[in-house]
């Protein structure tokens, strides 16, 4: 059966992850510490994040959690800040962090909408700041649906905002893929009945996505040749 439909996750799939939020990670924490290293380091091990190489570990909160999960881990190490505040925080430094494509973006997706596919984002983050990411790179109107872990549809590895997608474009969930660089998004996929297309460029390897997924690829820009083949 024919894809007619693709539904992205946003960092690590559109956005290459470790290069987008690498440093932002270590500003952030500077900022909620004022500025102290020590403090830094210690909240950045509450979130997977090891300050002094300014990576994350693999079962990072921050790769496939909301924001509301990044707060609750860092919270109960911070003095002086309400849940809500910190969350509101988080957002708004996020969504203006410069983001690294995973590839040349604009391109790969007039391809596809020149196809004739419809295109949606699902992303854990929120709406807000992802879709400031989209527009600071010039792609927003490529997509035809937006969904953050906050837009009223769930967050992953639920399958809520796959089948609100599938709904807004009129498309059956079975051609439909679901493209995604860590195991809450494939999963999702599958719970909704998508294809799976796992990609390289966040921090999984191909042996923790290939049991969710259909096929595995390096980056998105092979996924026009693979429907091809298909």
């Amino acid at each position: 059966m024919s894809i007619d439909a693709l539904v992205f996750d946003k960092d690590g799939t559109l956005f290459d992850f470790a290069a987008t939020w690498g440093a932002f990670g270590k500003a952030v924490l500077l900022r909620l510490s004022e500025g102290d290293n020590a403090r830094a380091s210690v909240l950045g091990k509450s979130i997977g994040f090891d300050f002094a190489t300014e990576t994350y570990s693999e079962d990072s909160i921050v790769i496939a959690g909301t924001v509301d999960e990044v707060a609750d881990a860092l919270f109960p190490d911070l003095d002086g800040w309400s849940r809500e505040d910190l969350v509101q925080t988080l957002n708004a430094a996020s969504a203006h962090a410069p983001q690294v494509e995973a590839v040349a973006l604009a391109p790969f997706l007039k391809s596809l909408k020149d196809a004739g596919k419809k295109l949606g984002v699902a992303t854990n983050d929120g709406e807000m700041p992802a879709k400031r990411h989209l527009v600071s790179v010039g792609i927003e109107t490529y997509f035809d649906f937006i969904a953050g872990y906050d837009s009223g549809h769930g967050f992953k590895p639920g399958p809520g905002q796959l089948l609100a997608f599938a709904q807004h474009v009129g498309v059956p969930p079975d051609r439909i893929a679901m493209v995604g660089d860590s195991l809450h998004d494939l999963e999702a996929g599958r719970a909704a009945g998508m294809t799976t297309i796992g990609v390289l460029t966040g921090l999984a390897q191909v042996e923790d996505l290939a049991p969710m997924a259909d096929v595995v690829l390096p980056d998105i820009s092979h996924i026009p040749g693979w429907l091809n083949l298909r």
